[in-house]
This record gives structure tokens, C-alpha cells and sequence, in this order.
């Protein structure tokens, strides 16, 4: 039996297939990132869009009524953002472009992690260990010696060591591909001032980020759970020679305690660095109650080493104390690519995201939703073109 379609149904289908994207193609793509219209929206009365401060230069807050006063740190870029909206309540020159040193770090975990499972052992060479910089911060890799992948992760997030970096780098197809792939996952985010030239945080001429990029990696780090693990671990073992290990404590001192720094309470993570151009850098993330905040700090210019983690602890403080007193300045969604309008036919493998989780930061699922969704309306409206005899192509 040969079933026959009219100009009318074909009309009629094409309609309702127009109408579904529509219907699903708003709801996907605001996501649980917030707006991505170029800023966050209006809360109570006052409807509509807020238009993003964020590239403006100095601070930048819009305190209501009542809102405590933001602190005055010495910082040349700071961010504060609530991780689960994308909101940024108050930031300082967050696009200014400076040396990230190890923060950078979050980036080559987000961009490695997911194809490195830790489970897989690796018999160390020479060759991998031959490029690490003058001065770089190890945690002990060995020529000859075998490691878990795993365990060089603790060895990048604890210790920061870039002699880890360089191992997991060669696993992943060399120094140059991955450091290609970083600033493929950069742009991807919406983290469009990072320029990624050695995957370590080495301090590398022209290599910059910024503290709204960081502050992106930081809270697409925290959705996944590897990530997260790894960079809330205070301590863990490391295997040295003979079959021993050695313990490995992290060096966020806001995290664990040291040198006189209180361990800040409720914090989860992320990851610090410091280079002599770079300064001492820190991307931090704390939870209370139901809210989590992500806190990028660059380069505080007064206090010394440690003044990197106070400035972040008063900025914890204010946002918390903040939360509902302020509108925000701009969101960590904003820059990031939106799906283009319109029906477009996909591949059956594309289609197949949609059901597939994934931890790389809110907007992916959301993303996989409108393009199943413009495949299924691709597909109406060859079925209702198509011509009335013969085979359908493809069948």
C-alpha cells in the first residue's frame, strides 16, 4: 500500500514540526546556565534583559538596597559568580588579559580528563620528561618508573606538577595537539581571551587568560565529578621508587591550611598557581546551604604570597553575604556559541548526543536537545517533499 501525502498535510506537518522546535528550541537553549542573550535578566518589576558590564574596566556591581559594600582588594582582575546560575554578582576588569601561570591548568583538565580514564598504567620515558620548564613546579615523575593516570592527576592538582602535565600531554597525542585541543574547548566555553600556548601554565609569551575565562573553567571543572574530586583532594600518595610513596599535600592553601592561612569553610576546590609574570593566581569554589560560588583572584599587587587567598576569602564572604542584595553584571553563559535557528539535518550519530550525559559544563545537553529536535523537522519535511513515486531515497 502506498500511502500519499496532499500539498495540505505536507503544509499542515511542516507546521507542526516548526512549531515543536520553537517550543523546545528556548527552553534548550537558556539551559541551566541562565540567559545567554548577551546578559542576565531582570528580576521583580523591573522585566527584561540587563545589558553585561563585564567589558567595561573597573568594578563593577549593581547593589539594591541594603547590598554590603564590595571589598576593596588589590587584585588587577577579579570575579565573583554564582557556579549554579552563571551569574556574575560583582567583578573587576574580568577581560583583561594577563598570564594565568598553573590556574590554566583547569582548562588542560577539562580538555583531558574525559579521554584519559584513570585506571590506565604508563611506563614513564625520557622523552616526555625532557621538555619540562626551568623552575617548574614537579611532584616527582620518574623516568623508567610505571604510574597510574591517576595518579599524575593528583600529582597536577595537588602539586601542580607540570612534569604530570607533560605525561598526560604525550597521552593525549603530544604538547602541540593538546595544547590546539585547550584552546578548541576555550572557545567552545565561551572563554574567547585565553590564548593557550604551553598546556602547563608555563609563563610563555603572548599566553594569557583572564579572570572571567577562568572563572568559566572553574565552574565547568565543578560539574564534573572527576574533576571535582580531584581538585577538593587535600591529600593523597604518590608512588616513588622501591614500590614506597610519599604523601602530596594540595598547595591551595585556602583548601588545606598552611603557612598560616585558615582553610576557608566549605570550600571545594580549584586550583592556584603562581609564575614570576603571572603573579600568584587563584580560582576558587565554596559551598553554603544550597548556593556555591566560583571566585577568580589575578595578581594581587599588596600583601605578598599568601595575600592571593585572603583577597579570594573576602570575596567569598561578600558573595555569600551578596546573595539576592545584587543584580548581576553579566554571566559566564553569555559568550558561548547558541545553536543556530532553524531546522538543519543531522546525523544519526548527533541525534545520539541527546541521550547521552555529559560533564562539560551546562549548554551541551541543551545544545544536543535543539539539534535532535532540527533533525526530526529536517525529517518531516523530507517526508512530505519527497516525490509520490518511487523509492524514498535512503530507504
Amino acid at each position: 500500500m502506498t500511502i500519499r501525502f496532499s500539498s495540505r498535510m505536507a503544509v499542515s506537518a511542516c507546521v507542526v514540526c516548526v512549531a515543536g522546535l520553537l517550543a523546545i528550541g528556548p527552553a534548550a537553549v537558556a539551559g541551566e546556565g541562565g540567559a545567554r542573550s548577551g546578559g542576565p535578566e531582570r528580576t521583580g518589576a523591573a522585566a527584561g534583559p540587563l545589558p553585561s558590564l563585564l567589558g567595561r574596566s573597573g568594578t563593577q556591581v549593581r547593589p539594591r538596597d541594603g547590598a554590603p559594600r564590595v571589598p576593596r582588594v588589590s587584585a588587577l582582575s577579579w570575579v565573583v559568580a554564582d557556579a549554579d546560575t552563571g551569574e556574575v554578582l560583582a567583578a573587576k576588569d574580568a577581560h583583561r588579559k594577563l598570564p594565568p601561570a598553573s590556574t590554566l591548568k583547569t582548562l588542560f583538565a577539562l580538555t583531558v580528563l574525559p579521554v584519559l580514564p584513570g585506571g590506565i598504567r604508563h611506563t614513564v620515558d625520557e622523552e616526555e620528561l625532557s621538555d619540562v620548564g626551568a623552575g617548574s613546579s614537579r611532584v616527582g615523575v620518574a623516568e623508567g618508573h610505571t604510574y597510574r593516570v591517576s595518579d599524575l592527576w593528583n600529582g597536577v592538582f595537588l602539586n601542580s606538577g607540570n612534569d604530570a602535565v607533560h605525561v598526560l600531554a604525550h597521552l593525549n597525542g603530544g604538547w602541540r595537539t593538546t595544547a590546539a585541543r585547550m584552546q578548541a574547548k576555550a572557545r567552545a566555553l565561551g572563554a574567547r581571551d585565553t590564548r593557550v600556548l604551553s598546556p602547563d601554565g608555563y609563563d610563555t609569551p603572548g599566553q594569557v587568560s583572564s579572570a572571567y575565562d577562568l572563572a568559566v573553567f572553574g565552574r565547568a571543572g565543578l560539574r564534573s565529578k572527576e574533576f571535582a574530586r580531584y581538585c577538593g583532594t587535600v591529600e593523597a600518595r604518590f608512588p616513588g621508587r622501591g614500590g614506597s610513596s610519599y604523601a602530596i599535600r594540595n598547595t591551595n592553601r585556602l583548601l588545606s591550611g598552611a603557612d598560616g592561612v585558615e582553610p576557608y569553610p566549605g570550600l571545594i576546590g580549584v586550583k592556584n598557581g603562581y609564575t614570576s609574570k603571572a603573579g600568584h593566581t587563584l580560582v576558587s569554589a565554596a559551598r553554603k546551604g544550597e548556593r556555591t560560588l566560583v571566585v577568580t583572584v589575578m595578581n594581587p599587587q599588596y600583601g605578598g604570597g599568601l595575600a592571593v587567598y585572603e583577597e579570594a576569602r573576602e570575596l567569598l564572604d561578600w558573595g555569600f553575604e551578596a546573595g539576592g542584595r545584587v543584580d548581576p553584571v553579566g554571566s559566564l553563559d553569555e559568550l558561548r556559541a547558541r545553536p543556530r535557528p532553524g531546522p538543519e539535518p543531522v546525523s544519526a550519530a548527533a541525534v545520539a548526543v541527546v541521550a547521552r550525559p555529559v560533564d562539560e559544563g551546562p549548554g551541551w545537553a541543551e545544545a544536543g536537545m535543539v539539534a535532535g529536535a532540527a533533525g526530526v523537522g529536517a525529517g518531516a519535511v523530507a517526508v512530505t517533499t519527497r516525490p509520490r513515486k518511487g523509492r524514498p531515497a535512503g530507504s
